[in-house]
């Protein structure tokens, strides 16, 4: 992906997506064109801090999966080899989960392709069309490309529960209906 396209996402992830993640918005979001996204709810591995970061992610025989786009020195992938524990805020709610790098290959070769066509146009910011790449080409373009699958181990905190957003526009809903019946 071009280094100014990086820089786009980066600051629509950090000033769109996520806040809409945190308010409750998530599931408004996904569809084949911009793609479907989750939040995951990473510890930094020097400052111990949560950190948000949205990616694209499939979903195959009840595990979730994503792919590193900045492969092995994305931030977040080094921090969830410190901390493999995660809640992910995906559209339909939120779990706990522990993450591992999966690493069979033919396994590998599906689930990407489901990942990189999850991520509707941004999915051929990779340099090649998901939907009509062969095998093999793709084989050879996401060899460095780390797959990573979430174990689910629970309950997640969601936007709903505490610490989440979703309650900022409920509240300011109440308030306008409230407003609304008075008058």
């Amino acid at each position: 992906m071009p280094p100014i396209m990086r820089q786009v996402f980066r600051f629509f992830n950090k000033f769109f997506m996520v806040p809409m993640f945190q308010l409750g918005f998530g599931p408004f979001f996904g569809n084949p064109f911009t793609g479907y996204i989750m939040v995951m709810k990473v510890k930094g591995r020097k400052t111990g801090k949560v950190r948000l970061a949205p990616v694209n992610y499939a979903i195959h025989k009840g595990y979730v999966y994503c792919i590193s786009g900045g492969r092995t020195t994305s931030d977040w992938f080094r921090n969830l080899l410190a901390d493999p524990e995660i809640d992910l805020m995906l559209p339909s709610g939120s779990i706990h989960a522990r993450v591992e790098e999966a690493t069979d290959s033919d396994q590998k070769l599906i689930i990407t392709r489901q990942i990189l066509k999850n991520a509707g146009f941004a999915g051929f910011f990779e340099g090649y069309n998901p939907f009509t790449i062969t095998d093999a080409e793709l084989a050879q373009k996401i060899e460095d490309l780390p797959l990573l699958r979430f174990h689910p181990l629970g309950l997640g905190s969601g936007p709903s529960d505490a610490g989440g957003w979703a309650w900022i526009w409920t509240f300011v809903v109440t308030i306008i209906l409230i407003l609304l019946l008075l008058r």
